[in-house]
């Protein structure tokens, strides 16, 4: 630390972590208590895999948890015209996460 006046403010706080989806396609990432005094801005990817289109969302945040659901879907084509089918729930897939406090 410099004696020579100069403020440097601390970097934010950052907690990674990674998770495999339910059955349900859910992930629940829980931080570390006292973590974040509110909801994190969070981040995430995640890992690709050999068929279908994989989707993610945030379906909850909180200052102590997030919860992500990733659905998987594959394209069809109806009339000769390709289009995404339904999405239906990914189960196994991995997901990273990135939080930084706000």
């Amino acid at each position: 630390m410099s004696t020579s006046g100069d403020y440097h403010a601390p970097a934010p706080r950052v907690e990674r972590a990674t998770g495999v989806t339910d059955g349900s396609g859910n992930v629940t990432f829980t931080w570390p208590a006292g973590a974040f005094s509110a909801p994190p801005v969070v981040t995430h990817s995640i890992e690709a895999a050999s068929v279908g289109v994989r989707t993610a969302r945030i379906t909850a945040n909180s200052a102590t948890s997030t919860t992500f659901q990733v659905l998987v879907t594959t394209g069809v084509t109806v009339l000769g015209i390709s289009v995404l089918g339904p999405g239906v729930a990914a189960a196994g897939v991995t997901v990273h996460a990135h939080a930084v406090a706000p």
